[in-house]
C-alpha cells in the first residue's frame, strides 16, 4: 500500500502499474460500468496523471488487517478544486484488486468527466497496446 501512495506522489506510472493485480477492477467516479483488468486500469491512471494538477494525498485510513485503504486527496483541473478518495482493496499478495474513486463537489466531477473524456481515445490505445 505504501508503495502505491509513494508511486502516485512520485507520478511514477510504472510503479503505479506494478501495484495493480492482473484482475484489478477499477470503478470510476464518472462512469457507471467498472473497468476490469490491469491494462485499462493502468491506462486510466496514466490519464489521471495527465489531467490532475497539484495532486496530493492529505489523509490515509486503513482497516481489515491492512487490506482496505482509503486515500483522501486534493487536486485541481485548471481552476477547479477537487476533493476525492481512492478506496483500495489489496489481494492476499498485497496488490490492488479493487480500486474505487469518488470525487466531490459535482462541479469537480463534471470537470473530471470532461477532462477524462478528452483522454479516453489515448487511454484505449494505451490499454490495447500492451
Amino acid at each position: 500500500m505504501i508503495d502505491f501512495r509513494a508511486a502516485v506522489e512520485a507520478r511514477d506510472p510504472d510503479a503505479i502499474t506494478a501495484a495493480l493485480a492482473d484482475d484489478v477492477v477499477f470503478r470510476s467516479p464518472v462512469a457507471f460500468k467498472p473497468y476490469p483488468g490491469k491494462a485499462i486500469t493502468a491506462a486510466i491512471l496514466r490519464g489521471v496523471l495527465r489531467v490532475f494538477e497539484d495532486f496530493r494525498y492529505v489523509r490515509e485510513l486503513s482497516g481489515d488487517g491492512g487490506r482496505d485503504h482509503a486515500l483522501v486527496f486534493e487536486a485541481k483541473i485548471g481552476d477547479v478544486a477537487i476533493e476525492g478518495c481512492d478506496f483500495l482493496h489489496l489481494d492476499e499478495t498485497g496488490l490492488i484488486d479493487e480500486f474505487t474513486v469518488m470525487v466531490r463537489p459535482l462541479s469537480a466531477a463534471q470537470t473530471l468527466a470532461a477532462a477524462m473524456a478528452a483522454q479516453f481515445e489515448q487511454i484505449q490505445r494505451e490499454a490495447t497496446a500492451g
